[in-house]
């Protein structure tokens, strides 16, 4: 059987920066290797490569356009590619392909076409929010983006909270960043008093902001004024305190005789 090519999952800055403080060196040595690409959006991943001093001028490399407008059959002129042994590299706008990006889908086909994948290590926000919340990380849930601003919003963000209560589960979203500031009035609104809060945007950027504290501090701040999120990339995160009726619920556990217990 001829030898498939290797799919990288390659991870991008999550904001501009002029030098690398993200992207180990053995990931950038990878990425020199490759002169083929399935691209979110070419132009980006252009810039990307010139960035991290590709040395393959990009007129030389190939590319694919991938996201979520990318019908069936460019997939699969894309899988035909790695099938005829080429390794090639996806790149997203920023983070790592396939988490709350494109990429999936291609991912599956390699993987029921006995093409090996390979992630490469690099930022990911979602799992940097999570670890400098300060809250529940051995149990938590990531939802993407909430619906737009109405009733439908209103109502899964109090889900979202009773899920949290009932399973003790850190909750992960986000918003579209011109949104962001209208999205944590709500949640300051309609989430309980004792219920945690994170907010961390700008993450690995010079302006990087993490800030975890209770509904009843954030209703101290002036949204807008004290922290402004507007056109900024913010990952939220909530953990709610157990509710009274649900710890009522609780069967106690049966007693031991201490005779019993040997």
């Amino acid at each position: 059987m001829a030898k498939t090519g290797t799919l990288f999952l390659i991870p991008t800055p999550l904001g501009a920066h002029p030098e690398n403080q993200v992207l180990p060196d053995h990931v950038i040595r990878t990425i020199h290797g490759l002169d083929t690409f399935f691209a979110e959006r070419i132009r980006q991943a252009n810039s990307f490569l010139r960035w991290i001093s590709h040395p393959v001028p990009d007129f030389k490399c190939r590319f694919y356009e991938l996201n979520k407008h990318t019908p069936g059959e460019d997939l699969i002129e894309m899988l035909s590619v790695l099938k005829s042994g080429v390794d090639a590299g996806i790149i997203t706008e920023a983070g790592c392909p396939g988490v709350a990006d494109p990429g999936g889908e291609m991912v599956r086909l390699a993987h029921e076409s006995g093409i090996p994948v390979v992630p490469l290590v690099g930022p990911s926000s979602i799992l940097l929010a999570v670890m400098a919340s300060g809250m529940n990380g051995q149990a938590f849930s990531f939802h993407g983006y909430l619906p737009r601003p109405g009733t439908e919003r209103t109502e899964r963000i109090r889900f979202l909270e009773n899920e949290s209560a009932k399973r003790n589960m850190t909750q992960v979203f986000m918003e579209t960043p011109y949104r962001n500031n209208d999205l944590l009035k709500e949640l300051i609104l309609e989430l309980d008093e004792n219920t945690r809060l994170c907010i961390a945007s700008d993450l690995t950027l010079p302006d990087e902001q993490v800030t975890s504290i209770r509904i009843s501090e954030w209703r101290k701040k002036n949204v807008g004024v004290d922290i402004d999120l507007d056109q900024r990339p913010a990952i939220f995160l909530l953990l709610a305190e157990e509710r009274p009726q649900e710890k009522r619920g609780k069967k106690k556990p049966a007693h031991r005789s201490k005779r019993a217990v040997k």
